[in-house]
């Protein structure tokens, strides 16, 4: 079975996300999505590069979703949560994915 990367899980986790809690206008539901890739790109991120960068990636995934939300005031909703979710996802494929 092919590895999905950890960088994808997250993205798609703040993506998704999101997607979820504005297309069927039940937040709840968008963050039982949001933690869900969370929960599963924390598993990814402590076997890949261990304990100390699963907490920092971690981190910065929460960091990401409560960011943009600030953010969607000056550039927009979508283009808030595509910006966060790349750069938790470039975070993570630089901690945990490119090794291999």
């Amino acid at each position: 079975m092919a590895k999905v990367p950890s960088a994808l899980v997250a993205a798609g986790g703040l993506v998704g996300g999101y997607g979820v809690a504005r297309w069927t206008r039940k937040r709840q539901l968008g963050g039982v999505v949001l933690a869900a890739a969370g929960t599963v790109a924390a598993a990814q991120w402590r076997q890949r590069a261990g304990g100390k960068a699963a907490g920092a990636l971690g981190a910065a995934y929460v960091a990401a979703f409560a960011g943009s939300h600030p953010l969607a005031r000056k550039v927009g909703a979508w283009p808030s949560v595509l910006g966060v979710a790349g750069a938790v996802a470039l975070a993570s494929w630089a901690v945990a994915d490119r090794r291999g």
